[in-house]
């Protein structure tokens, strides 16, 4: 293998979020990466990877045949199977796994897992926050009408598993972002998600238009954009990993916590330690915006090095 470019498979289930941390890693190991969306059928989509066993006939992608990756890189459920299978027909490959895979790490040579996820182990390293594909700098010019040296961007998630995201809750981030736009004179730039449903679209919209640039999904998406130029970050607690992103600008980051459905330990572990860093610090009821600095995280390239280093140290072992 070349360790400075091997052939490399990226598996997700083609969500942007795992892609993007696939992306990340990938791109520091090498310039040759092929992506594949990873499409198993019916009960193995839905069940937990070791419950099964793993048959080449579950999976609907069509992948080379006349061609062995050096390393397969996998986030997410659906491509743990595939990972898994693809070491046991090419035993001699790299597989890393992003995120808990929720089964025995002895099926990877490598695993990267957040600190938040408290996983540890001989094979296993741990990341602050998500790893992703964005880095320090960018060529990225355009400027959405912004001006790009004084503005701040407002990142909306949505509820899910873990956070509530209400009417309530949309209302008060609103009044407290035009508090905001009053006390410190800067254009505001709010970028929703795919999570953000219609009613948080609507009210942003309502209570926002005047006062800022929204982005609700269509057109050109100005969230790369806002990493590199933003002033300031407002960005709601439901997703660790557009405030991992974000903390690629070295800028200061506020979180909008939104209320809780039921604890979570993995969640308040990933904001403590944010906190701790000096990257984020709670909205709260601030009104005039505050300047820190912190050391914009490199966790791609960071752990990149460390598993090159391991691959190199093994090679000369064998």
């Amino acid at each position: 293998m070349n360790i400075d470019n091997p052939k490399i498979w990226s598996l997700t289930d083609g969500s942007q979020g795992m892609i993007s941390q696939t992306k990340g890693l990938a791109n520091e190991l090498s310039l040759n990466v092929e992506e594949f969306k990873t499409e198993i059928i019916f009960p193995w989509n839905r069940l937990q990877p070791g419950i099964l066993p793993i048959f080449s006939w579950i999976f609907k992608n069509k992948l080379p045949t006349n061609e062995i990756p050096d390393i397969v890189i996998s986030c997410g459920r659906k491509s743990v199977y595939l990972s898994i299978y693809l070491k046991k027909k090419y035993p001699n490959i790299i597989n890393i796994h992003i995120q808990n895979p929720k089964i025995s790490s002895k099926y990877f040579s490598f695993i990267i897992a957040p600190n938040h996820d408290t996983l540890y182990g001989e094979n296993i390293i741990n990341s602050k926050g998500a790893i992703h594909h964005f880095r320090k700098t960018s060529n990225l010019k355009k400027h959405y009408e912004i001006n790009s040296k004084n503005f701040i961007t407002c990142i909306i998630g949505g509820e899910n598993n873990h956070y509530n995201f209400s009417k309530e809750n949309t209302l008060d981030l609103c009044e407290r972002i035009q508090k905001i736009k009053i006390c410190n004179n800067k254009e505001i730039l709010v970028i929703t998600s795919r999570r953000t449903n219609q009613e948080i679209k609507h009210i942003l919209k309502k209570e926002l238009s005047s006062i800022s640039t929204i982005w609700f999904g269509e057109g050109e998406n100005p969230y790369e954009f806002a990493l590199y130029n933003s002033s300031y970050f407002i960005i709601t607690s439901d997703s660790t990993s557009m405030i991992s992103e974000a903390s690629i600008s070295g800028k200061p980051i506020y979180v909008y916590q939104l209320p809780m459905k039921r604890k979570s330990k993995r969640f308040i572990r990933f904001h403590e330690e944010f906190k701790k860093m000096n990257i984020t610090r709670d909205l709260n009821n601030l009104e005039k915006l505050e300047n820190w600095t912190y050391t914009k995280l490199e966790e791609s390239k960071r752990i990149a090095g460390i598993i090159k280093k391991r691959i190199i140290e093994r090679n000369n072992e064998s």
